[in-house]
């Protein structure tokens, strides 16, 4: 592997369901059902120029398969069989093809357990998102076989990140150090452009590892309802002799790809060794964020106690009270206004927009909430640049709440990842240099049952890049208790949570339906009978009773304007 390039195969997946659109199961199972299918792929493969061949096994996994650990253990020996039978009298390496690893850690090493006593030495593991684990399995194979060759390849999407929001270059970077790793590399997603353009900012030659690029054939149309690469196999052998070029000893196909495209990359290889003069790498210049200033986070900095107000964005696109609303708020000197994104589910003008609007007009600081909801990575991103043109610099990012719905079967929401997932991704967009760095700020649920959970998970949303945790609503002395412990805990700042209660039945909704918010019941029994003058008189005095009794162990407030009732914000922070 110092001198010469390997090639691998290209798609069995794509490839298998074009060459027998027959069969609509998952290919894994074609090496128990047409074993004949199987070796005949690996052999086109293997006569188009590739001197290493995967099994075919990506998807041999109980969860991917609906299937037993028994099964999969037969699919496995049915797949080494084939791949033992195609290479036979051919200088062609076997390498154990093995799936993403979020799969339950038993069944990988049952999985691994398997090829290891098949007699398998050269392992595979593809596609993945992150790293969670992936040590632990490459020294389980070392501690079986110390021979053992391990290659792990993450998909990127264009713009090098992987599906759980995590830069390539962090993750090549963080799982070189794994002593048992042998190679490392990039799979899947991007075309052959695109993993180039990422591999030129890797540096990979002082990575200490070698380095594998398996591309898909291009990026696929839907024909006729079925998924389709239509790419050309000359331009796809260009592209790898290109990342050869620049330090790839492992090259080969991934989705798409076909004995043609593996083909024209052995001609263009022409079993060559591979060049000791690397091709220079140009990296692209970055924008210098260094003069941009957030307000916001230098008032934190400097230990100011913060008031952050939330307005609910309007449910349609009348926004003459919501403005007028934050327009007061500046006057009354608050430091931010936060923008809940869709609460509760239910759609609202974009969190986002509105902020724009509000720095743009107002000189506002805002803080939109940017939920995991509905959206994936790539929008996310789109929708952080945005901000980033508009100078929002500050965001509050939490899950989300989940779409009520009676047909569970029709309505889904969309969680591709979680807010740890999120406020780490934007610390690296900005680390990264492609937008003006963000301050991140949190959620922290002192209502919780299980608070010593919601306490370590804030503690990874501050070593995410989380800068402050902007609290549930603070009545009980449980509340209080959790509270004073987080401050004890963390090193991020809180902003303690208040919500005015303006009625009665104001009381008993919050207490009875809203997830997160706990009121006493001594506290709504003051209210009943109370008209709205009497309740409000009673909203201003709790509110700042509580502040004043978490005034010591926070480091400012986050109030939460109940039915854009700004008035009664204004008699709160009057009184205070």
């Amino acid at each position: 592997m110092k001198e010469n390039i390997l090639l691998f195969d290209g798609a069995m997946g794509t490839y298998y369901s074009t060459c027998y659109p027959d069969d609509t199961s998952k290919c894994e199972w074609a090496n128990i059902n047409h074993p004949e299918r199987i070796i005949k792929i690996h052999n086109e493969y293997i006569k188009a120029g590739a001197n290493a061949i995967k099994t075919n096994t990506f998807a041999a996994t109980p969860k991917a398969l609906d299937c037993d650990i028994a099964q999969i253990k037969n699919i496995i020996k049915s797949a080494w069989d084939n791949a033992s039978k195609a290479t036979e009298n051919e200088n062609c390496k076997i390498f154990a093809d093995l799936c993403p690893i979020d799969e339950q850690k038993e069944d990988v090493y049952a999985v691994l357990d398997e090829f290891l006593n098949l007699g398998a030495t050269n392992f595979l593991f593809e596609t993945l998102a992150d790293d969670t684990n992936l040590s632990d399995f490459t020294a389980y194979i070392k501690s079986k076989c110390s021979d053992a060759y391990i290659i792990a390849s993450f998909a990127v999407t264009p713009d090098g990140f992987t599906r759980h929001g995590l830069a390539a270059h962090n993750l090549i970077k963080r799982v070189c150090e794994d002593k048992n790793l042998d190679a490392v590399g990039l799979n899947c997603v991007s075309g052959p452009l695109h993993l180039l353009q990422t591999t030129k900012t890797l540096d990979i030659q002082n990575l200490g590892k070698t380095f594998s690029v398996m591309p898909n054939a291009g990026y696929p149309t839907v024909i006729d309802g079925r998924t389709v690469f239509d790419s050309s196999p000359n331009y796809f052998a260009e592209r790898c002799s290109e990342l050869v070029k620049i330090g790839v000893n492992i090259i080969g196909g991934c989705c798409g790809t076909t004995p043609e495209h593996i083909k024209q990359v052995s001609r263009k290889l022409d079993g060559k060794l591979i060049t000791k003069a690397v091709t220079s790498v140009e990296k692209d210049k970055k924008p210098d964020f260094t003069n941009v200033k957030n307000r916001l986070a230098d008032k934190i900095k400097q230990g100011k106690r913060i008031i952050a107000v939330e307005l609910d964005p309007p449910a349609d696109s009348n926004i003459e009270k919501f403005m007028e609303g934050a327009r007061k708020l500046k006057q009354m000197g608050v430091d931010a206004v936060t923008i809940a994104d869709c609460p509760v589910a239910r759609v609202r003008v974009d969190s986002s927009l509105l902020a724009a609007k509000l720095h743009r007009e107002l000189d506002l600081d805002p803080i939109p909430h940017m939920t995991c909801r509905d959206r994936n990575i790539n929008a996310t991103k789109a929708l952080l640049l945005g901000l980033s043109v508009e100078g929002v610099q500050n965001v509050l990012v939490v899950t989300g709440d989940p779409v009520p719905s009676a047909a569970k079967d029709e309505v889904k929401a969309v969680f591709s990842f979680n807010s740890v997932v999120l406020a780490d991704y934007i610390r690296q967009l900005s680390e990264d240099g492609l937008c003006s760095p963000f301050s991140v700020y949190g959620a922290l649920n002192v209502n919780a049952k299980n608070f010593d959970a919601e306490l370590r998970k804030a503690v990874r949303k501050q070593n995410a890049g989380v800068c402050a945790f902007l609290t549930q609503p603070v009545y009980t002395e449980r509340a209080f208790e959790n509270l004073k412990k987080a401050y004890d805990t963390l090193d991020a700042k809180i902003l303690g949570g208040i919500i005015p209660i303006v009625s009665h039945r104001n009381a008993l909704f919050m207490s009875q339906e809203m997830a997160g918010i706990d009121i006493p019941e001594d506290i709504v029994n003051m209210y009943e009978g109370l008209d709205r003058d009497s309740a409000e008189e009673l909203a201003v005095k709790l509110s700042v009773d509580v502040a004043n009794r978490m005034h010591d162990f926070t480091h400012g407030l986050y109030l939460i304007t109940p039915f854009q009732r700004v008035s009664l914000i204004e008699k709160i922070l009057q009184k205070l």
